[in-house]
C-alpha cells in the first residue's frame, strides 16, 4: 500500500487533530459510542484553532529573527585604535561588506569599478568633545582617498567604496567638511578589508613576519 502525501493547512490540522486521535482510539475499540465521542471531538471551535495557529507563527517568526546568522566572517574586519586621541584607547570596531542590491546583479561605479556597501559599528568611543568624527575610505597604497561621512553613530555607520583592497580610517576633524578630499586631524582608528590580507611579498621574504596592523589589521 503507497502513502500519499496530505497537503493540510495549519487550521485544518489543529481542528482536525482531535478527530484523528479519538478515531485513532475508536479503531481498536469495541465500545459502543466511541465514534459517537469521535464525531463531538471533531467540533472544535475554529477561534481555538486560529489562536493556535497564530501563536505557533510568532513563536516560530521569533525563533527564526532571533537565530539569523549575521553576515560571512570573509566579509567582516577588525578596526583597531590607534591611541592618539584622548578617550579613544579602549575602542575597538568591526567592519563588514555587503553588496549593494542591483537589477544587473552588480552595482558597478561610472568608472567600471565593483561597488560595495559597507559598516562599521564601533564600542566605548568617547564622544569628541571638539570637532567631528569623520570615516574615509582609501587605497591600501593611500594614493586616493574618499570621504564615506561623518560618524554620527558609532554603531551603525553605512557607506560605499569602489574599490576591491581599502582601507577605512576613523579621523578627528575640526569640523565635518562634506568637501575635503582628505582628512587633516589625527587617525582614531582604521581597518583594512579581508581582500587586503592577499598583499605582495616584494618588501619582504616568505619567510620573514610582516607587522600586518601596520596595513590596518590585527
Amino acid at each position: 500500500m503507497r502513502l500519499r502525501p496530505v497537503a493540510m493547512s495549519c487550521r485544518a490540522f489543529v481542528a482536525g487533530a482531535p478527530l484523528i486521535w479519538a478515531l485513532a482510539g475508536a479503531v481498536g475499540s469495541t465500545e459502543p459510542g466511541t465514534l459517537a465521542f469521535a464525531s463531538d471531538a471533531s467540533r472544535l471551535d475554529r477561534g481555538l484553532a486560529d489562536a493556535a495557529c497564530r501563536t505557533a507563527a510568532a513563536v516560530s517568526g521569533a525563533s527564526a529573527s532571533s537565530l539569523a546568522p549575521a553576515g560571512p566572517e570573509y566579509y567582516q574586519f577588525p578596526l583597531v585604535s590607534t591611541r592618539r586621541v584622548p578617550g579613544t584607547g579602549r575602542a575597538s570596531g568591526l567592519g563588514e561588506v555587503s553588496f549593494p542590491s542591483s537589477p544587473y546583479g552588480v552595482a558597478l561605479a561610472t568608472d567600471g569599478s565593483y561597488r560595495y556597501d559597507f559598516t562599521v559599528r564601533i564600542e566605548r568611543l568617547a564622544p569628541a568633545h571638539a570637532g567631528a568624527y569623520v570615516v574615509w575610505t582609501a587605497t591600501p597604497e593611500l594614493d586616493q582617498v574618499a570621504l564615506a561621512g561623518m560618524l554620527s553613530d558609532a554603531a551603525d555607520f553605512q557607506g560605499q567604496v569602489a574599490w576591491n583592497k581599502f582601507l577605512v580610517v576613523v579621523t578627528l576633524e575640526p569640523a565635518f567638511d562634506p568637501a575635503a578630499t582628505t582628512w587633516r586631524g589625527p587617525v582614531v582608528m582604521r581597518g583594512m578589508s579581508r581582500s587586503g590580507m592577499m598583499h605582495t611579498m616584494a618588501g619582504h621574504g616568505a619567510f620573514e613576519e610582516e607587522k600586518c596592523a601596520a596595513y590596518g589589521y590585527e
